[in-house]
């Protein structure tokens, strides 16, 4: 029976997995949205649902940086490449919070949590890991810490209690040459320690490599057959694959996920994301893993022998009609807790968005709430109400790669008229392209997306829709806009230099798939 990757659509980079008897969980990257880490749970590595997220309170999650260099755009600040590992009964989440340069271990009983508070590492560098090895000791493997430090993958063993190192920091392995050696993973196979990493930077000419020891710090064997995974210099439809995280399956099959893209066009550019693939592995006779399909992956792939099919046909509308209580997974903010930005119970049935001082260009407490674009051919639309306006205060639909690269459509007043707008925001520049005045509080919003452009479009419930204007995808896409995220559908509301006087009330929100 075949499967279809990626198995976690859009921005879902950097995954790692553990297996739990015959349960398997999966957290990735989240960088500068919160909460933080989301983690999945699958029966069969196919099936995925999210289950949570691993940090959900801002005590485990200040996004805001505390150092004096330059704000980071919400793709490259947050939480950096997780590992998720499970020991003597209890989940181990290790990451970065590159707000801080900080490195930290939460756990928990179960994986929908509750997580525990942080406990801070001594350890610097990013992507680090963890390996609970069968004499106790417990490693910690990552990058080089800083400039007075050489590339390469950096170990010793840790205390997880304190976060106090209890050996010496050692180079244990450069890699076999290629940029940036990252994303670590060390394990145990029977007597031998494989050490698997990520070179060749996170975009095209990303690759996975490994090597072996009989001894945790080396000295490692490079595998043969280097770059174990890697697309590079192919027209295959995944691209930039790497950072891949091994495991071995209750039927005693091994498999492997990894992120990659799905890029278009030429040259290359793709804005869903870094996305969840899934490999079958085997071993060779001398005990080198082989990935996929010899080092490659298809979009279609031989699925594990306990994987009965899709649990349900994906639906191609869904809708969420902010019933009170608490929103469902897949909603994030940016940076900050939604607690005090939004309110399901204000008006049941309906979002309520308190638009804040600052407008989506702003490093700062923004009002937005969103979802990922999960596919390059879709649509969303909202039906706003938002009566309780002052001059320059505006609400909408965005679609937001980060904040030096979104387009919004947007309710506000001008010269005490109520207007409907749509604005670009390129890099350094920003322009409104079109105003319509207007005259209902209540105004349906649209966006169409396909593989090269979005349009943007409105209308009074009851009348026709109307189209407000387009703005290309390219300008949108990583390679264009920068980052290591993908481009999220929101619903926002601000004040552009105040506080708004009253919230910005959504009434649904549909995403549906052409």
């Amino acid at each position: 029976m075949k499967y279809t990757n990626p198995i976690l659509k859009g921005f879902y980079p950097d995954p790692s997995i553990c297996r739990v008897n015959e349960d398997y969980y999966l957290v990735t990257s989240s960088f500068g949205y919160y909460p933080g880490v989301p983690i999945f749970h699958s029966k069969d590595m196919v099936n995925w649902t999210m289950i949570g997220y691993c940090l959900t309170r801002e005590s485990q999650l200040p996004l805001f940086q505390s150092h004096a260099s330059p704000k980071r755009l919400v793709g490259k600040t947050g939480i950096y490449a997780p590992t998720l590992r499970h020991h003597n009964g209890r989940f181990y989440m290790v990451t970065t919070n590159q707000a801080h340069y900080r490195n930290f271990v939460v756990s928990a009983d179960q994986p929908e949590g509750p997580w525990s508070d942080p406990v801070d590492l001594e350890w610097g560098g990013i992507d680090p890991s963890l390996l609970f090895d069968d004499d106790g000791k417990v490693y910690i493997t990552g990058t080089r810490s800083g400039h007075d430090e050489p590339d390469g993958i950096y170990q010793a063993e840790i205390d997880l209690k304190t976060g106090e190192l209890v050996s010496e920091r050692r180079l244990i392995w450069e890699g076999t040459g290629g940029s940036y050696p990252e994303g670590p993973h060390l394990y145990r196979i029977g007597n031998l320690y494989y050490l698997l990493i990520a070179e060749g930077g996170t975009e095209y000419g990303h690759m996975a490599t490994i090597a072996r020891s009989d001894n945790p710090y080396g000295p490692f064997e490079s595998c043969p057959h280097n770059p174990i995974l890697s697309h590079r210099n192919t027209n295959l439809p995944i691209q930039a694959t790497g950072h891949v995280d091994l495991v071995q399956a209750h039927d005693d099959s091994w498999w492997a996920v990894c992120l990659g893209i799905r890029p278009y066009g030429y040259p290359f550019h793709h804005n869903l994301g870094r996305e969840t693939f899934l490999l079958p592995v085997k071993w060779t006779n001398d005990g080198w893993p082989v990935l996929g399909d010899h080092g490659r992956i298809h979009l279609e792939m031989e699925a594990p022998s306990f994987f009965d099919g899709y649990a349900e046909i994906p639906s191609l509308h869904d809708r969420e009609d902010f019933s009170p209580g608490k929103l469902r997974c897949e909603w994030n903010s940016i940076r900050n807790s939604i607690e005090g930005i939004c309110s399901l119970n204000d008006r049941p049935g309906w979002l309520a968005l308190y638009g804040t001082e600052f407008s989506l260009d702003d490093i700062d407490v923004k009002a937005f709430v969103g979802r990922r674009q999960q596919d390059y051919c879709c649509r969303v639309k909202t039906l706003l109400d938002f009566s309780l306006m002052e001059e320059g205060e505006e609400a909408g639909l965005t679609t937001f790669m980060n904040e030096n690269s979104h387009y919004d459509i947007a309710v506000t007043v001008t010269n005490g008229k109520r207007q409907i707008i749509f604005r670009r925001r390129i890099g350094s520049l920003w322009k409104i392209e079109h105003r319509n005045e207007i005259v209902s509080d209540h105004i349906i919003l649209a966006i169409n997306a396909d593989m090269t452009e979005y349009r943007y479009s409105y209308a009074i419930p009851g009348e026709e829709e109307i189209e407000i204007g387009t703005g290309e995808v390219f300008y949108l896409s990583t390679e264009v806009a920068g980052g290591y995220t993908g481009v999220y559908f929101g619903m926002y509301a601000s004040g552009n230099g105040h506080v708004c006087k009253g919230p910005a009330y959504f009434d649904y929100f549909d995403y549906q798939i052409f």
